[in-house]
């Protein structure tokens, strides 16, 4: 019970500073704030830097109680390094079936800046798009198993 007082503290005190630091926004001209960069940069940048370490210490705090839950229980430990590894190997399958082919501009004409053949960029975003088609494919497989399932029962 009292770790739920101090959390809703904890979320009482992150939004009201938020939401005065977003007051503080609404309080000044907008054509002053499009115009006037020291003012802009006095009253939007705080807003800015707030959110962006609010959400850097949201991503810490989630990864961190996630790997202490896994820990704690080494059956989910097991299970998520399962899954791990099933995801690389999927990666490696993924990166084999890329290639380092040229990028052409939309006339087909030159060669993008970055795409030249051969290059790691190439490879690696390649790798990305067969990866996405890969997991694509599964999810979409388990989506119809799961609907066949469904009309076996019904």
């Amino acid at each position: 019970m009292k770790s739920n007082k101090i959390l809703n503290i904890l979320i009482t005190l992150i939004a009201v500073v938020g939401g005065i630091l977003f007051i503080r926004i609404f309080m000044e001209d907008a054509e002053a704030l499009k115009t006037d960069v020291d003012l802009g940069n006095n009253v939007i940048s705080p807003l800015i830097y707030y959110s962006t370490w609010l959400f850097y210490a949201t991503v810490i705090v989630a990864i961190v109680l996630s790997l202490w839950s896994m820990f704690r229980n080494p059956e989910n430990l097991k299970k998520t390094l399962a899954g791990l590894g099933v995801l690389a190997v999927l990666l490696v399958v993924a990166y084999f079936l890329s290639d380092t082919a040229a990028v052409y501009d939309a006339n087909g004409l030159k060669v993008l800046e970055g795409g030249e053949e051969g290059s790691s960029t190439n490879k690696w975003v390649g790798t990305g798009i067969w990866y996405s088609v890969i997991l694509g494919g599964i999810a979409s497989l388990f989506f119809v198993w799961d609907l066949l399932k469904g009309l076996v029962k019904s």
